[in-house]
Parts: structure tokens; C-alpha cells; sequence
């Protein structure tokens, strides 16, 4: 029982790195990546799509991103989320293809780029400390109910504390990766 309870864990600790890649993807560094438009929706057809629905996005050349719009009809609507979306991008219309040039990146909005990066970060380590502490009442509570032993408990707990500080660690080195990319493009 308990092995199953340290997968799940695992599984849980691992979503949380995985949400914060997401979540990164959407920052800007220097260079034009498709995970950039992914998280903007588009006022389609009564109602939010994500951008990813109505068209194609694609990476041309390394500070351009396009996104070729399947239906006519949808082009001002990509073209006015993409604006509205907060990133501080320009998309420029050319019949069925909205091209969105990467303008440079100010040092202080590198700056603020960090910031935001560390507050996913510290939002991805509580999700992970979080999956510990409900480990760690599960144990509790299974030895109460005497379906383990003391030792066991211990056992466990330290293999719940090893998973932790594996998963914080890999939560470091990947918000360390995004903060060195966005400062040295």
C-alpha cells in the first residue's frame, strides 16, 4: 500500500515541475518560441479559444513568430488577443498570416521577466511541500490506525523528505535555466 502511496508522490511532486515548465514557456526571453502565444485565448466563435485552435503557430526565423489563421474570419480576432495578451507584442496582418516580430528586450523588463519567473518557482516549491505535508498526514494517520508500524512511519517519512528535496532541487535548476536565459539572450 505504502509503495503506491510513494508513486502517487512522486506523480503529484512531478506535476508541479511540469505546471511550472508551462508556466515558464510563457515567459519571454530573447528568442521566438510557440509556447509563447499558447497560453492567449481568442474570442471565437461566442466564445475563449486558446490560440493553438484556430491557427498555427510557427517559428519563421529566430526573433518572428507567425500564426496562419484557419479561418478569414478569425484574423482580427487573433491579431487584437495577441495585442491585448500583456506580452507587449505587435502583430502586424498579411492576408491569413498574423506575424508577430520579438522586439528587443529592455534590461528592466528582463528584470521584471526574473521576478515573475521566481514567483512561479516559489509557486511550484509550496505545490511541492504542499504533496509532502499531505504524505506526511497520511502517514500519520495510517500509524494511528496501526496499518504501520513506528518504524515504518520513520521509513516512509524519510522517503517522502528524499522525494522533496529531489523535487525542490529540480524546481531550482529549472527556474535557474529561464532566469539565464532571459538575462543573457
Amino acid at each position: 500500500m505504502a509503495k503506491a502511496d510513494l508513486e502517487d508522490i512522486d506523480r503529484r511532486m512531478t506535476g508541479a515541475i511540469e505546471s511550472l515548465r508551462k508556466d515558464l514557456g510563457g515567459l519571454r526571453t530573447g528568442r521566438a518560441s510557440a509556447s509563447l502565444l499558447e497560453p492567449i485565448t481568442v474570442d471565437a466563435y461566442g466564445a475563449q479559444m486558446p490560440l493553438n485552435q484556430v491557427g498555427t503557430i510557427g517559428v519563421p526565423e529566430p526573433r518572428l513568430l507567425t500564426v496562419s489563421v484557419w479561418d478569414r474570419s478569425m484574423v482580427k480576432a487573433v491579431e487584437k488577443a495577441i495585442r491585448d495578451s500583456g506580452l507587449g507584442l505587435n502583430p502586424q496582418t498579411e492576408g491569413q498570416t498574423v506575424r508577430v516580430p520579438l522586439p528587443d528586450l529592455s534590461e528592466e523588463r528582463r528584470r521584471e521577466l526574473t521576478k515573475v519567473a521566481g514567483k512561479y518557482a516559489e509557486a511550484a516549491r509550496v505545490a511541492v511541500r504542499n504533496v509532502r505535508r499531505d504524505g506526511m498526514d497520511m502517514l500519520k494517520r495510517l500509524e494511528k490506525d496501526h496499518e504501520i508500524s513506528e518504524d515504518e512511519h520513520k521509513r516512509l517519512a524519510d522517503e517522502i523528505q528524499s522525494l522533496t528535496d529531489r523535487h525542490i532541487r529540480k524546481v531550482d535548476e529549472v527556474a535557474a535555466q529561464k532566469e539565464k536565459e532571459i538575462l543573457h539572450v
